[in-house]
């Protein structure tokens, strides 16, 4: 629904945000995005699994593979406590262009 560039910046925050209570894996990550969107947001798998070896790298999240009997194997990923002081950043500093977007544009809530 959103174009590509929108969804772009936005990434990351709602990756990590994602990961603040629990591990996920990429797939559970992808269709939460979805679930709490109400469907507005939808990101193919392979275009978040790029980004979680990205937060991975910078070591804002970890990754491990876990095995169940009966299921394929799957890479869980979790904030680390980098990961958690990022997310806090991200989050004031997207409020904050927000709320500048919504003064341009005009657009006030109650």
């Amino acid at each position: 629904m959103f174009s590509r560039e929108l969804k772009k910046g936005s990434t990351e925050l709602l990756i990590l945000a994602l990961l603040e209570d629990r591990a996920r894996h990429g797939y559970e990550i992808g269709k939460l995005i979805e679930l709490r969107s109400g469907g507005r947001l939808r990101f193919r798998i392979g275009s978040l699994y790029p980004m979680l070896c990205r937060l991975e790298d910078r070591e804002m999240i970890t990754g491990r593979w876990v095995e169940k009997a009966g299921e394929r194997r799957r890479r869980f990923y979790k904030l680390t406590p980098e990961g958690r002081k990022f997310l806090a950043a991200q989050r004031s500093t997207w409020k904050e262009f927000m709320q500048a977007v919504n003064g341009v544009v005009r657009i006030h809530h109650a």
